[in-house]
């Protein structure tokens, strides 16, 4: 079974309000796949791991039918209470036990819960509810991050990895996949027509605020906060205050650039 990680509805609303949905450049190289591979519009789309929707949403303005699928049901609240849409519904179920029948979904999609996945028993689902002539996208953002503010953009950076090298100890061991770039997964998806892409670059709209959000948000934070309640709030505290200092600001509100690299498995049954 999955790894049960963001089910808390505490977890989940930090998750739902600091979680940044697929930039730019990830859509792209996903729509135009999507166009390269079919000549008919796609019927269902399926976000498996939707979290609370970020992903789905971004499907959900390009596809007529989008379904969001989450084990968490405390995320699919989150994801229903945000922004309910005609064109889109949510089910609470585990990757690995999908509610569709035998090649009914036209394009399968996670976006950076995969790794969350039993990845044998979710391709073997995908490879069953996949239509004939349908496509995977399954994609993460890299650990790599970086941050980018006036001249102090290496510092930024410096303060960002320090803390997240001090979470990183806490990480569950599923994270060795977006370490080895879905490498694994790639090699698992039982489609013979498929590519990886490892070098999809996004600048995210974020502010000083928006980033100790982030932190907060990931798995690793969410065990050292049970682990040690105290040390993982001065540890958020810390990063902004070093953050605020290094750009010789006062407003956590104060914009910077959050830049991520996107790992993207695409596949074509």
């Amino acid at each position: 079974m999955a790894t049960q990680m963001f089910e808390g509805r505490g977890h989940a609303a930090v998750y739902q309000k600091y979680r940044f949905a697929p930039g730019e450049e990830l859509q792209r190289a996903i729509l135009t796949y999507l166009q390269e591979k079919r000549a008919n519009p796609p019927e269902l789309v399926v976000d498996v791991g939707c979290g609370s929707g970020q992903g789905t949403r971004f499907l959900a303005e390009h596809f007529k039918k989008v379904v969001g699928t989450d084990i968490s049901e405390a995320q699919i609240q989150e994801a229903r209470d945000t922004s309910p849409s005609p064109s889109v519904s949510y089910l609470v179920c585990p990757a690995e036990e999908l509610p569709f029948e035998d090649a009914s979904v036209d394009v399968l999609a996670a976006f950076t819960a995969a790794h969350w996945f039993d990845i044998e028993k979710f391709m073997r689902e995908a490879n069953r509810v996949v239509k004939p002539g349908g496509c995977v996208a399954i994609s993460t953002y890299t650990l790599d991050m970086s941050l980018r503010y006036g001249n102090c953009s290496e510092k930024l950076t410096k303060i960002f990895r320090e803390s997240w090298d001090l979470l990183f100890k806490y990480s569950h061991n599923k994270v060795k996949h977006v370490l080895d770039d879905y490498k694994e997964i790639f090699e698992a998806l039982p489609f013979s027509d498929k590519k990886r892409i490892t070098d999809i670059y996004d600048k995210i709209p974020m502010t000083v605020a928006g980033v100790v959000g982030y932190l907060e948000s990931v798995s690793p934070y969410q065990a050292f906060l049970k682990n040690d309640p105290e040390a993982a709030k001065s540890l958020l505290q810390e990063t902004e205050k070093r953050m605020l200092e290094a750009m010789g600001v006062s407003s956590c509100e104060t914009p910077v650039e959050f830049w991520v690299r996107h790992v993207l498995v695409l596949g074509h049954k």
